[in-house]
């Protein structure tokens, strides 16, 4: 296969220099078609195998199959992956290695009736303003005249802005929860 400097260089030999095709075959010790094939060639050749053999992989195929069906059923989080299934087949007594089983997968995937994604509903939350907010306590140390202390400290997001409002009391009661979301209005 040619590579994109062998072909720039034809071409600059054949369109700018004027060299016939038999003297470039010669100098760069190519073929006369090689040298032709060159010169129609704009863009780098790439080599794309058209079916790929799996000898190793022909028996296990259909477990691989109804497995990848199985997944398909999950939860994303819970499927296995390529490496994961060619675990599970070298269990099973499969030999070959794991670029068969990672093809397989990919291909499988490819195939428009295995859509692997799972429709979910994106539900967006719209509180209105003033109506909802989320509370919480956390535990914080201090030192209060020299004196170190533990308080609590009353947080509150508000949901329809996201704006936060904090306050600390010496506990956790009812009373000081009551307290903190009257500050809040």
């Amino acid at each position: 296969m040619l590579s994109i400097d062998f072909i720039a260089e034809i071409r600059r030999r054949h369109f700018v220099s004027g060299e016939n095709i038999s003297s470039i075959a010669r100098s760069l010790k190519l073929s006369r078609p090689t040298v032709r094939k060159g010169l129609k060639t704009e863009n780098e050749p790439s080599y794309q195998r058209q079916n790929q053999p799996v000898p190793k992989l022909g028996t296990f195929q259909e477990q691989l199959r109804s497995w990848l069906e199985l997944d398909a059923k999950r939860p994303k989080r819970q499927r296995r992956t390529a490496q994961r299934l060619f675990e599970c087949l070298q269990i099973e007594g499969y030999q070959g290695s794991y670029g068969p089983i990672q093809r397989f997968v990919q291909d499988w995937k490819q195939q428009p009736n295995h859509n692997l994604s799972t429709k979910q509903v994106f539900v967006p939350f719209a509180f209105p303003a003033g109506e909802t907010c989320q509370f919480d306590w956390s535990q914080e140390t201090v030192s209060l005249g020299g004196v170190v202390q533990t308080i609590k400290v009353a947080h509150f997001r508000l949901a329809y802005s996201r704006q936060m409002f904090v306050v600390a009391y010496p506990q956790e009661t009812q009373e000081m929860v009551l307290d903190a979301h009257n500050r809040t209005a």
